[in-house]
């Protein structure tokens, strides 16, 4: 136990950049997804039609193997983390998407048509009365997607990625548990922290809502 430590101790700066690389591809990911996914799901909760193309395609990209899509960006994108961060973009998008539609039909039609007889447009309703109360549902898409996306992460070292992965690849190919532990361990502990804190904040909107 003391040599694992040891090790920690002496790899802290190369763990320190592994993780501070992990989160930054994950939450550029996120971001992303969220940027694209929410008004997207915003536009589909008010015009449905084009609700299930959209869906098969989202839901079609989801089925696809972690290993298959990364590869598949390989040749559109070459190696490293651009190829990752595309890759986890489109994972991304699912959960944001789904509780995003859900959220917005979710909501009272009562309080709608209240909002409307007190002579609101459109877009007030959406961002005074739709939006906060279709946050908490919201926000539980985004904490799936982020807990999903930063599992998924560690796979990006297998195209030249960076983050905890990497050094869990590398150790796997050396043979070096220490190093296997480096990775995995931070990864482990900061994928459960996130989404507790998450959580908090999914709860903390359910309650203001």
């Amino acid at each position: 136990m003391l040599e694992y430590l040891q090790y920690f101790i002496e790899e802290h700066d190369r763990i320190l950049t592994a993780t501070l690389e992990h989160l930054a591809l994950t939450g550029a990911a996120v971001l992303l997804g969220i940027l694209i996914a929410v008004p997207l799901g915003i536009f589909l909760s008010k015009y449905p039609k084009p609700g299930s193309a959209v869906f098969a395609v989202v839901n079609t990209i989801q089925t696809i193997p972690s290993l298959a899509l990364l590869g598949l960006m390989i040749p559109l994108f070459g190696l490293g983390n651009l190829p990752a961060l595309v890759a986890l973009f489109l994972y991304s998008l699912l959960p944001i998407l789904r509780n995003t539609v859900a959220g917005i039909t979710g909501v009272d039609k009562s309080l709608i048509e209240a909002a409307t007889g007190l002579g609101m447009t459109g877009s007030q309703i959406l961002l005074k009365v739709e939006l906060p109360l279709a946050m908490s549902a919201i926000m539980a898409g985004i904490r799936v997607s982020t807990v999903m996306i930063f599992g998924w992460t560690t796979m990006a070292a297998y195209i030249g990625g960076g983050g905890l992965g990497k050094l869990i690849v590398t150790g796997m190919a050396m043979g070096r548990v220490k190093m296997i532990l480096a990775g995995a361990i931070p990864a482990i502990v900061l994928a459960l922290a996130i989404d507790f804190i998450l959580n908090k904040v999914e709860q903390r909107l359910t309650v203001d809502g």
